[in-house]
């Protein structure tokens, strides 16, 4: 069944549900439209929307029985995050993971992660666009970045077990206005950055988002160069708006391993050490992607959602890459090289209402919605595992391995294929003024079929799969209320069952979480407190060191506790607070699939530590009459294990960054942001003691941005 059936046999059956999208003016919604004046515009007068949170439903902050972390434009701005990577460092939720050579995102939500073989996948307005090849995530075009906590599968389908991240993107305003930015840093380190939107009419505007980098870094040898540009267009009427948005980049990225650990001893070859062979040249991502979305009001309460996500990836180039093994007496280490063809394309249509009635004295806010879903994954990968290719760890000669030397063979020829359709329901009951009760269900239909090029295999497997949610809301008073909830959540699994040579079983988890969101200073401060609980069971594993068949017996917990506070602490001071415990362990006795160590249980997850906090000051007050804004930063991160299986272990760090903004005239703004002030020597993420990624020196940036 392809794609666009499967969207209409889920339609059919639940065509008879659905019947419009809303917002509640009294429930922390807004009403449809109200007339405005901008700024420099072409038109006289024109609709403005309420904003509405695509495919999650419109509920206050304090009502929602879940804990949600959004970090917003001013966040973002004030942290000088550029990427996604430093974009989710300011939630202490979330752990950074192995990042293939620097080639993509990667990241573990409440001590978890999805698949290692493939990016972490993350959502853009509601819908996936993490998988792929795309490379490592800029944050040109993104408005906010959404820590989605906690099992979202009863509405987002099938996701990650500790929670969804979501980017939302930057959209015509209807203001003509527009910012060019440049930045120059250390390494070498140069961008321009515009964002530029402007109405068209009295109906129509249009947004160009995009950005330039060429950039060296302290890395030996290592250069990358990144471009890309996000156009938009929105169309309003009385009561419909419709938008598109394009996605383009393309990015030129040296295949990095990182460092390797001596006899488990990190630092004993320099931080910049580069071991691979830079003649082979970058690895080059491109990005093509397109999303439409037309939203249509009835009224104050009902209105409906539709919209269409295209996203097209690919990666290709030659690497070399550490080996396993030990150096020598004299330093000679050893390598291996791999050449990597990989595409995908991932495509998903979504269709929603929701709205609020009252049976009795009783009010529903409801949710309705179905979505169909396909994503192929294309891999080519050739390796050299027989040359030798070694490299002196202490005096390191390149060009030795040449790209005529190597002897590459078949290692990879596959595709797979995933789709799934889905409908889903999600009910908010208001039983009193203050207490609600939220339950939701998912149905997934799922298809995986895996075509194994190199034995002329195919293997297919189906699943049916139901995602319940249910919980509790109570509202003390206007500023605190207390919530609990439970879900359940899968998530497909790539490759083929070594036993039985089907597809394995999907991923299954359950997450149970309760905590209490308030509002301090007027509302200018929110937080919330959470404890949880995540298991998780049919992670990949073999069955013994000897025969490597692999298979999904794998269990593991997770349970922590959480606090995130944000706001205005003070007239102009501003704070953000987010610190989280975690124990995150295996719960059997199981085989790593990728080295062969026994895991025993109670052995503690890889990349995850217990305790991580990121703190961050701002204060804005005035220089010479005009806006002046400084701050600055702490993050820690304990000690993690760094070897799954192993005792090697990544120690703990601490990093400061300040910066200082002044506003020279009202279109001219300039910024200086300094990172690792103390120069911290950091180690990030690890996937064994051979591919460990070090963290950035004492390094600056200094940037300029005009108005117009």
């Amino acid at each position: 069944m392809n794609f666009f059936s499967r969207f209409g046999a889920v339609f059919f059956v639940s065509a008879v549900t659905l019947n419009a999208y809303g917002d509640d003016q009294e429930k922390g919604k807004t009403p449809l439209s109200s007339s405005t004046q901008p700024s420099d515009s072409v038109a006289d007068e024109v609709v403005v929307y309420g904003e509405h949170k695509a495919y999650k439903g419109n509920f206050a902050p304090l009502e929602i029985p879940q804990s949600d972390l959004t970090i917003d434009e001013e966040v973002l701005r004030n942290s000088g995050a550029v990427d996604l990577n430093q974009a989710l460092d300011l939630s202490a939720s979330v752990a950074r993971q192995n990042n293939f050579g620097g080639l993509w995102n990667s990241f573990a939500l409440r001590g978890f992660v999805g698949d290692e073989n493939l990016p972490s996948n993350f959502l853009v307005n509601g819908f996936n666009a993490g998988r792929g090849f795309g490379g490592p995530r800029d944050l040109s075009g993104i408005e906010s970045v959404e820590v989605l906590k906690g099992p979202r599968a009863a509405l987002f389908g099938r996701g990650e077990p500790g929670g969804t991240i979501n980017l939302v993107t930057k959209r015509p305003t209807f203001e003509r206005e527009g910012e060019l930015k440049l930045t120059a840093g250390s390494f070498d380190t140069y961008r321009t950055d515009i964002d530029w939107t402007s109405p068209v009419s009295d109906s129509v505007a249009i947004r160009i988002v995009g950005f330039y980098e060429d950039a060296e870094s302290f890395r030996d040898t290592v250069e990358t160069q990144k471009q890309g540009l996000s156009p938009s267009i929105t169309w309003r009427g009385e009561q419909s708006e419709v938008t598109y948005e394009l996605e383009y980049s393309e990015q030129e990225i040296p295949f990095d391993r990182g460092v390797i650990a001596i006899d488990g001893k990190l630092g004993v070859i320099p931080e910049s050490r580069f071991l691979g062979e830079p003649g082979y040249g970058p690895i080059e991502t491109e990005v093509l992607g397109h999303q439409l979305e037309f939203r249509h009001e009835f009224n104050d309460d009902w209105s409906a959602l539709v919209g269409y996500n295209y996203r097209d990836t690919s990666l290709k180039g030659l690497a070399s890459e550490n080996g396993f093994g030990d150096p020598d007496a004299d330093g000679n280490f050893g390598r291996f090289s791999r050449f990597r063809d990989y595409e995908a394309t991932y495509q998903v249509l979504r269709a929603e209402i929701s709205g609020n009635f009252d049976t009795g004295a009783v009010e529903h806010r409801v949710i309705v919605g179905i979505d169909a879903d396909e994503f192929e994954n294309d891999q080519v990968a050739l390796r050299d595992r027989t040359t030798d290719q070694s490299i002196n760890i202490f005096n390191p000669v390149y060009g030795n391995s040449p790209e005529s030397s190597l002897n590459l063979v078949p290692q990879i020829d596959r595709v797979e294929t995933q789709e799934s359709a889905g409908f889903y329901i999600q009910d908010q009951i208001s039983v009193t003024e203050k207490f609600d009760i939220r339950v939701g269900a998912r149905y997934d239909d799922y298809e995986q079929e895996l075509n194994n090029r190199r034995s002329s295999s195919v293997s297919k497997q189906t699943e049916d799969q139901v995602s319940p949610q249910l919980g509790f809301v109570y509202a003390v008073n206007d500023s605190v209320s207390f919530y609990a909830t439970y879900g359940e959540n899968f998530r497909p699994l790539s490759g083929v069952n070594g036993v039985t040579g089907e597809g394995f079983e999907p991923n299954q988890s359950t997450s149970t979480e309760a905590g209490v969101k308030f509002e301090l200073n007027d509302g200018q401060l929110v937080g919330n407190i959470a404890i949880f609980k995540v298991e998780q069971e049919n992670i990949p594993g073999v069955n013994n060191s000897t025969d490597f068949d692999a298979v999904a017996i794998g269990e593991a917990e997770s349970q922590g506790v959480e606090i995130d506070l944000n706001g205005e602490i003070a007239d102009g001071l501003r704070l953000w607070l987010s610190y989280a415990y975690i124990d995150a362990e295996t719960k059997n006795e199981f085989v790593d699939p990728n080295f062969g160590f026994t895991l025993p249980a109670g052995s503690p997850l890889l990349n995850i530590p217990e305790n991580q906090l990121n703190i961050q000051l701002v204060k804005q007050t005035q220089l010479f009459e005009k806006p002046f804004d400084f701050g600055g930063g702490i993050l820690y991160v304990d000690k993690r294990n760094g070897f799954f299986g192993d005792d090697f272990e990544l120690p703990s760090y601490t990093t400061v960054r300040v910066f200082a903004k002044y506003d020279v005239t009202d279109d001219i703004t300039l910024r200086l942001d300094v990172d690792n002030l103390f120069d911290e020597e950091y180690y990030v993420n690890s996937f064994s003691d051979t591919w460990v990624q070090a963290g950035a020196p004492l390094n600056a940036r200094l940037s300029a941005a005009f108005k117009f």
